[in-house]
């Protein structure tokens, strides 16, 4: 990542962006993943599966304790599906 793109990433256990505050993936923060992983979605999709498992644990935690629904169209019903 570079210059002002590299700020978007997650606060955790919150998982705003550090940089807009916007719920992460932040629109930056998409672009940015998106060229890092051009060519290979499917690693893309691998890299943000894990990551919303994770969000979802560190949210339930923050909140009623219960998993928030429809993390996955935050974090990967955004990515196409395949390169190209």
């Amino acid at each position: 990542m570079s210059g002002d793109l590299a700020a978007h990433v997650p606060c955790r256990p919150s998982w705003r962006c550090a940089a807009c505050g916007a719920a992460w993936p932040c629109s930056p923060a998409k672009l940015c993943l998106l060229a890092e992983y051009k060519g290979n979605m499917p690693g893309l999709m691998v890299y943000l599966v894990t990551l919303r498992e994770e969000a979802a644990e560190q949210l339930a935690g923050l909140d009623s304790g219960e998993r928030p629904a429809n993390l996955h169209v935050r974090f990967t019903d955004w990515v196409p599906a395949r390169s190209g």
